[in-house]
């Protein structure tokens, strides 16, 4: 029989329930796609207008392009982002064309840590890193709300602990 906590994490079918980031990460990446390819439009416009003459001003449109394409797979790989909490171990699934799936045993946790950079902070989202003792296993989930961070932070650190404590 399993504890509340633990038959909160499965659907009705023994499956995880899975979590998907929160749309304000596809927000802040979208809004930087667009101020950076922005910028090199202007700036590749105004060079290429100067220097080359008008008609050659007008390849300054191909960042234009690239913004539109960027602008979907954003959006593909956003939605690609999710993680589950199970009994024993967290689940970190991602991609689009190569799906990549993390099992992070809760017991092999040594450090969980809450990060949140200028640009992240201006957006109201933070990152939790799961570090284990194999430097290859460590996993980021990117995006989230700082509530959820810090509460997903403290659970992994809780059962981190008390796996560890059972080896």
């Amino acid at each position: 029989m399993e504890t509340g906590s633990q038959e909160n994490t499965r659907a009705a079918g023994g499956e995880p329930v899975w979590t998907g980031l929160p749309p304000g990460l596809l927000r802040m990446r979208r809004l930087l796609l667009v101020v950076w390819l922005g910028l090199l439009t202007l700036a590749l416009g105004l060079l290429l207008g100067l220097l080359a003459g008008p008609a050659w001003a007008a390849f300054a449109l191909l960042p234009l392009a690239l913004m539109a394409w960027g602008w979907v797979l954003l959006g593909r790989n956003w939605r690609s982002w999710r993680y589950a909490e199970r009994a024993d171990d967290l689940l970190i699934s991602r991609g689009v064309l190569w799906r990549e799936e993390t099992v992070v045993p809760y017991g092999r946790m040594q450090l969980v840590e809450v990060t949140s950079g200028p640009v992240e902070r201006h957006f109201g989202l933070a990152s939790v890193q799961l570090h284990t003792a194999a430097a290859a296993t460590d996993a980021t989930i990117p995006g989230l709300d700082p509530a959820e961070a810090e509460r997903l932070r403290d659970r992994l650190t809780e059962l981190g602990e008390a796996r560890s404590a059972g080896l």
